[in-house]
């Protein structure tokens, strides 16, 4: 007799849901901030205020957690820099009562620059996402602080940010919530009005926004990557449910290109005790 094959029905899943408890998951952050800079004996943060959405909501988070007086905003504007970016940063300074300093960076760009020659806008992006992380690490000595990082969960799977640049950080609080949510929290914790509705810009040059880079709106790409990343839906299932086949496939695209940028640098194992591979410890190790 033939066995008979048993089909067993697949199971509908379910569309991952991207709102937040934002009490709950400031509580959190606020914690996650709180204990981590415990663990290292310092009492002191320090970060980048572009007047964007992410960077104002890491400084209320900051000042949540540590006090004002645990936070030190850094304003690092080129002169390609929108003039409304520096005020709104300035905003958020004024509405915590944060210590600040503000910072050029043309200068160093342009000492590079110099030497390099002619370099287009890409490069010239990041050459000044590096000089401005350079400069939160020095301040960071000054300060006896640790740098917060500012990259969300939708630009660190796009890879929409500059390796040892703005994806550079010791603590990043929001790398686990993608942009939606990102506005979500900032607007339940009072970030000031003209920063929750501006178009999100990495302000490298004149009239640039990071959805004009990527080709798709946050939302979307939130959606499309709540899918792959969160449900593990294929690509075919996803277009099924109603995205276009083309911006499936690029989302997709720019994510396994990324890899490289979510992991530290390989390290080539010869010994029989490899950082990385054998000799790990977690970072608050202590001898």
């Amino acid at each position: 007799m033939t066995p008979r094959l048993r089909v067993t029905a697949v199971r509908p899943f379910a569309e991952p849901d991207l709102t937040i408890d934002t009490a709950a998951t400031a509580r959190i952050l606020e914690g996650f901030i709180r204990s981590e800079v415990g663990r290292t004996s310092l009492r002191r943060v320090v970060l980048g205020l572009s007047g964007g959405i992410d960077s104002s909501l890491v400084a209320y988070l900051a000042v949540r957690a540590l006090g004002p007086e645990g936070v030190v905003g850094i304003l690092m504007p080129h002169r390609n820099s929108d003039p409304s970016s520096v005020r709104d940063a300035e905003s958020v300074v004024g509405s915590l009562g944060i210590l600040a300093e503000r910072f050029e960076i043309s200068e160093i760009v342009d000492a590079f620059t110099a030497k390099a020659g002619r370099i287009g806008a890409r490069r010239l992006g990041n050459v000044a996402a590096r000089c401005r992380m350079m400069v939160l690490f020095d301040r960071s000595v000054e300060h006896d602080a640790l740098v917060l990082g500012t990259s969300n969960k939708t630009e660190i799977l796009l890879g929409y940010g500059t390796l040892y640049g703005d994806l550079a950080s010791a603590l990043n609080p929001l790398g686990d919530l993608y942009k939606t949510q990102v506005r979500a929290l900032a607007a339940a914790l009072g970030v000031p009005r003209p920063i929750l509705e501006k178009a999100p810009s990495a302000d490298l040059w004149p009239s640039q926004t990071d959805e004009g880079d990527l080709g798709l709106s946050y939302d979307e790409a939130d959606r499309i990557l709540a899918l792959l990343v969160d449900a593990r839906v294929s690509q075919a299932t996803i277009v099924k449910r109603g995205h276009a086949r083309r911006t499936v496939e690029r989302v997709t695209r720019l994510m396994v290109h990324s890899q490289f940028k979510r992991r530290m640098p390989v390290i080539a194992k010869v010994s029989t005790r490899s950082v990385g591979w054998d000799f790990r410890y977690p970072r608050d190790w202590k001898s």
